[in-house]
């Protein structure tokens, strides 16, 4: 049931547009997983398989309660769990017997480890011409770094990020949070989706989806490259403030709190000054322009501070809200959950949980109106499917299924 007024995402009717696809998930943490949360949220089967001694490192990352991970429980959500020592010949055998009757298998080990174990792309094509591989890495395929380990951060600092981010003199700031692997998730599920259309509307065979973590993340950084490449620019560091849009920041009311403000198009910016009693600003060209509005970028930064931090956060809005400026208060994670629209369009659900009781998770984020996304339940313990995906969808007897078990290999 979702928090709030229900949400299409809780409705359990309807298959979702992705039925009948197999998953198959050997990636931990954050990127690879997220591709496979979110093709399993839209009603595809994603099988998760993780090494026996200790699974995903996601199960303990980050906070946690009665030694559970929280991200975890929200990214394992709709999966059945398997364990499997891909380091055995038993192992990898039966990986491929899996791989065999599914679409999609997503990856996240250096090459020379898949290599080592045959399970590159060009050993699975083979074996399987019919599957998608996802394979998401921190440099990606070819080039000098393809076989270096890569994490979230570096790809963070190299993608220009960290130089764009904190204050003109600070130093280069990284993100409180998962961005890269976050971005390089969302790039290799629309390539997914991209590669099964070829596959099956254009009856094509299965191929490789390289994703790096860098890349994706330097692709929304673009435009400081464009700037070097055409006009010999590198630009620095500017806080909260976008060197194209003129006020852009965070301001602090009378009342301690904080609220945003962006000003991208003239109309927006005439519309701010007049509801900051400055409408002198409002005819003036020199201030309505773009370009002469960002000359005078600190000026004008300086007009809409002392506005807002002579109201409440309220007053501020109030105005903002009936003047249709473009400004939004700066939540933390209660208000976020508090936000009477947010609430009214499902964003959140509340779901019961075996390990944790009720929890509060975000709904998939994507809205299809006749096949709505769903989660069905979170995360849960270290193997608990093995007999459902090994002797139920594979074909395996007790007595093979006790005597994998026997050897460590499930």
């Amino acid at each position: 049931m979702a928090a709030g007024t229900p949400s299409e995402s809780a409705v359990p009717e309807r298959p979702g547009p992705l039925h009948g696809l197999r998953v198959v998930e050997t990636a931990t943490l954050a990127a690879g997983p997220t591709v496979a949360t979110a093709l399993g949220e839209f009603g595809a089967e994603v099988v998760k398989v993780e090494q026996p001694d200790g699974g995903d490192p996601m199960r303990t990352w980050g906070d946690r309660r009665d030694g559970i991970g929280l991200v975890w429980k929200s990214i394992a959500r709709n999966k059945k769990l398997a364990t499997l020592d891909l380091r055995t010949p038993d192992g990898q055998a039966l990986l491929h017997r899996l791989l065999a009757v599914s679409d999609v298998f997503v990856v996240g080990n250096r090459p020379s480890t898949l290599a080592r174990w045959g399970l590159d792309y060009e050993s699975v094509h083979e074996a399987h011409p019919h599957l998608v591989m996802v394979h998401i890495t921190g440099y990606g395929r070819g080039g000098p770094k393809s076989d270096r380990p890569g994490y979230g951060t570096l790809a963070e600092a190299m993608s220009g990020f960290a130089h764009t981010t904190g204050p003109p003199e600070g130093p280069p700031t990284l993100p409180p949070f998962m961005l890269a692997d976050g971005v390089a998730g969302i790039a290799a599920t629309y390539a997914v989706m991209m590669a099964l259309y070829h596959r099956d509307v254009h009856g094509a065979g299965g191929q490789l989806v390289d994703v790096s973590l860098v890349e994706p993340l330097a692709r929304l950084l673009e435009a400081g490259t464009l700037a070097y490449d055409q006009l010999g620019l590198v630009k620095g560091r500017s806080g909260n403030m976008l060197p194209a849009s003129a006020p852009r920041n965070t301001y602090r009311t009378a009342d301690g709190q904080w609220l945003a403000v962006s000003s991208a198009s003239p109309s927006i910016a005439v519309r701010l000054f007049r509801a900051v009693e400055r409408p002198d600003l409002a005819g003036n060209p020199d201030y309505v322009d773009p370009v002469r509005r960002q000359e005078r970028a600190a000026e004008v930064d300086r007009v809409v501070a002392d506005w807002i931090g002579r109201r409440t956060l309220d007053e501020a809005m109030k105005i903002f809200e009936s003047a249709e400026v473009a400004a939004a208060p700066v939540y933390d994670a209660p208000a976020l959950l508090a936000d009477e629209h947010l609430r009214s369009r499902g964003m959140f659900l509340d779901l019961d949980d075996a390990d944790l009781g009720r929890m509060t998770v975000h709904a998939p984020v994507v809205r299809l109106s006749e096949t709505p996304g769903r989660v069905d339940h979170l995360g849960g313990a270290l193997g608990q499917d093995n007999d459902l995906v090994y002797g139920d969808l594979l074909g395996l007897g007790p007595d093979e299924l006790a005597a994998l078990r026997s050897t460590g290999t499930i």
